[in-house]
């Protein structure tokens, strides 16, 4: 028997997308959308939910699909490309080989993921134009987001996760995440329940150790130990103090008093007290 289209758990995933998209105005009337399909369970998600979204919105926008072919030894994307048609998806099937591309330039042990994305990246912006579309819709979500939280906090020295709409760096394009407030594990049953043919990759997929890997270990580790934490990881991410952080910046933008020049910071006069050599008051 067919799953239901309106289980909880559809329901459920519907409303966090959208949730996010009026928290974020990720689509506006007039929108079109270039649905990002890696053939994960993650894109096939975001392709259901949003063209429900599409039918029931009173918001006026398209969709297009478009799946990147990047020659993984081994690829058949027919499964994903019967599915589209099955749902009426307008959609594309771009064959570029980055697999080649990726094996020649990264050295052997190192991870494939970096440079992956950028060639899958600028694909998808130059495909955005030449469909005239003005915005990315990308399978992120919640999971991911803290993730690279964990990673920049951890590896990079910021505090930075992904965000749920970001413009190109040459303002033509437009990434929008409307899953973002979706957890991993839910999508993961949701793929299940209405049995979306998976495609694997062969690439990413097959290095073991990835920093990615790590990260994703001990959230799962924190999550088995405080049920709920992840959920509130989340809940943080919407509700910063700038005041309790150290970034001066933030604290000009916010308003707040910053330190002058370090040169210049105290006069003779307001110099403070050095305190007791035994550390008592």
């Amino acid at each position: 028997m067919a799953p239901s289209r309106e289980s909880k758990l559809l329901r459920r995933l519907a409303a966090h997308v959208g949730r996010a998209i009026d928290d974020f105005a990720l689509i506006e009337p007039g929108d079109r959308i270039l649905v990002a399909m890696s053939g994960g369970k993650d894109s096939y998600a975001l392709a259901h939910l949003l063209q429900r979204l599409q039918r029931r919105s009173p918001k006026w926008f398209t969709l297009v699909a478009v799946h990147l072919d990047q020659g993984h030894p081994g690829y058949d994307g027919t499964p994903l490309e019967a599915w589209l048609g099955e749902h009426a998806f307008e959609h594309r099937i771009l064959h570029r080989n980055t697999y080649a591309v990726v094996i020649d330039k990264i050295e052997a042990g190192k991870t494939y993921c970096s440079l992956c994305s950028r060639l899958r990246r600028g694909i998808l912006y130059s495909a955005a134009q030449e469909m005239g579309c003005n915005k990315i819709a990308l399978g992120h979500h919640r999971d991911d987001s803290l993730e690279t939280l964990f990673l920049n906090l951890i590896f990079t020295g910021q505090l930075k996760a992904m965000p749920p709409k970001l413009v190109s760096d040459d303002g033509k394009n437009v990434v929008i995440r409307p899953l973002m407030y979706c957890a991993e594990d839910e999508l993961r049953a949701f793929a299940e329940e209405q049995r979306f043919p998976i495609l694997p990759c062969n690439l990413c997929g097959s290095q073991d150790n990835l920093m990615r890997q790590e990260v994703k270990r001990l959230l799962g580790g924190l999550e088995a130990r405080f049920p709920g934490s992840q959920n509130i990881m989340l809940s943080a991410l919407r509700n910063v103090r700038a005041s309790h952080l150290l970034d001066t910046a933030l604290w000009k933008q916010a308003g707040l008093a910053v330190a002058r020049d370090p040169l210049e910071r105290w006069s003779p006069d307001e110099r403070p007290l050095d305190p007791p050599a035994d550390g008592v008051p």
